[in-house]
């Protein structure tokens, strides 16, 4: 495609655009409509101001500027507009490029194959979504099946290049081209089951999926589009005479009339996407509450009723050892909202035992023998204190606290953004001189810090650090994707 001009630009716009592309709503910088945007913060600390400034290639006299009162301000012949967000924050802004240079309809385009990610100041994250259908306002324009996605986008034949972008490849602006067709753009990538946010480029122009209800705020007046790739179908067999059918669970907060089934040959069927873990489920059949027919694995809730359960995911084997006179030994935990009768566990030669599927994360627990509540005798991992003490575990866990120095302590907690800064914390565990703790942790920024025998310290071992509003600090932590 031949361009009217190739603009190359500079690290000082490489990060932000890269911030554009990524549509975040609390960024330092971002462009939109042909002019890049700045957000200032007054009470930035000296070491923040000049970072800022040495990363975008700012003037030191221009923040002052910003901060005048004035609604503009003129440097190096450029006009720069002046917003004030709060008593705090002003957003300071000016043309991407010189109108004279430029022609409005000139499209920009940056290879961005040699992005890196430490370019990406804040990741992009998401709220985690349970469950997710796709509500397209016609045919769908994307189909998933056998972990290939297959993105259609109609119509658009006067354009001479598309783009799709999103989540799935870090909102790239030309890694996944569009292929034309007699009647739109096409194109398919193998993606994981999973939520994403995507849009088209169409010559340059960002555009949400016209065809895709879902959709949400992208920050700069637009919309991202939603994409769930399922890994599950809801199938009831029979009932064919039935006016509605709904399927309900604790993966939407068991909403009587929002996963509305479809009559398919023999019975209802409902493909979904649903996160990993145990899921408790129903039909509603013409108003009728119903387990499943066809699933053995049936349990009863906190208040007495009967549900269906099905797992997405890999099976953990909870085990309690001992207690072979014991009548009957429930499993509860923070991964069923701690029920007291719902996962009632099976007796082995050595103690009980109960299979659960779970996601990767951090969970606590308890047995119930005969009634009693207990720790597992088992796991020395703990966290509370006093009466209020939970077995920890954590599944599939991607990243282990250590502290090697103060190995007299008593006690040794890690607490952060995590857990809440739970003061309780996680109680680390001793192993040759050092403490650890493993934990699961998704992808992004967190803080914490160490509590030895009371006292709160930063990491000695982590040159990551921010400053906290009591002055004392907090140690940095980033898991990458």
């Amino acid at each position: 495609m031949k361009l009217r001009f190739i603009i190359i630009l500079l690290l000082a716009f490489a990060a932000p655009s890269l911030y554009s592309v990524a549509q975040q709503t609390d960024n330092v910088c971002y462009i939109n409509n042909d002019r890049i945007y700045f957000q200032l913060d007054k009470r930035w600390s000296d070491k923040t101001k000049k970072e800022t400034i040495s990363l975008f290639s700012l003037d030191s006299t221009l923040i002052a500027n910003a901060f005048a009162g004035s609604t503009s301000f003129i440097t190096d012949s450029i006009t720069w507009q002046i917003t004030r967000i709060d008593e705090n924050r002003v957003e300071i802004s000016k043309p991407l490029v010189s109108q004279e240079e430029y022609l409005p309809n000139d499209v920009l385009l940056i290879d961005d194959d040699w992005f890196v990610k430490p370019f990406v100041l804040k990741p992009m994250l998401f709220p985690q979504k349970k469950f997710g259908v796709n509500e397209f306002a016609k045919e769908p324009t994307v189909k998933y099946a056998d972990s290939i996605a297959h993105f259609y986008l109609p119509g658009f034949q006067d354009k001479r290049q598309v783009y799709l972008s999103g989540t799935f490849n870090t909102w790239s602006t030309m890694q996944h081209p569009m292929q034309k067709t007699a009647s739109g753009w096409e194109i398919s990538m193998k993606l994981e089951p999973g939520r994403y946010l995507y849009k088209y480029i169409t010559d340059g122009r960002w555009i949400h999926d016209p065809n895709n209800r879902l959709k949400e705020s992208d920050g700069e007046s637009g919309y991202n589009s939603i994409l769930y790739c399922y890994n599950h179908e809801f199938r009831l067999k029979g009932f064919t005479n039935s006016r509605k059918v709904y399927v309900t669970g604790s993966f939407n907060g068991w909403k009587n009339k929002e996963l509305r089934m479809k009559p398919v040959a023999g019975g209802w069927s409902l493909p979904i996407y649903l996160n990993k873990g145990t899921h408790a489920y129903k039909y509603i059949v013409d108003g009728n509450w119903i387990t499943d027919p066809d699933n053995s694995d049936t349990r009863l809730d906190a208040y007495g009723n009967m549900n269906s359960f099905m797992g997405i995911g890999d099976t953990l084997i909870f085990k309690l050892y001992g207690y072979l006179t014991a009548e009957k030994v429930v499993l509860s935990g923070s991964f069923n909202a701690w029920s007291h009768n719902e996962l009632v566990m099976n007796k082995t030669n050595d103690g009980w035992e109960l299979p659960y599927v779970l996601e990767a994360g951090n969970y606590e627990y308890k047995f119930i023998v005969d009634g009693k509540w207990i720790t597992d005798p088992a796991n020395p991992l703990t966290s509370g204190s006093g009466d209020f003490i939970n077995s920890c575990i954590t599944f599939k866990p991607n990243y282990t606290f250590r502290l090697s120095q103060f190995s007299n302590a008593n006690t040794v907690l890690v607490t952060g953004s995590f857990n809440n800064w739970a003061e309780e914390g996680y109680q680390m565990i001793k192993e040759n001189g050092t403490w650890t703790y493993p934990v699961y942790l998704k992808p992004g920024k967190y803080s914490y810090k160490f509590i030895i025998d009371g006292r709160w310290l930063i990491d000695p071992a982590n040159e990551l650090w921010e400053e906290n509003e009591f002055g004392t600090g907090n140690s940095v932590l980033w898991i990458e994707p």
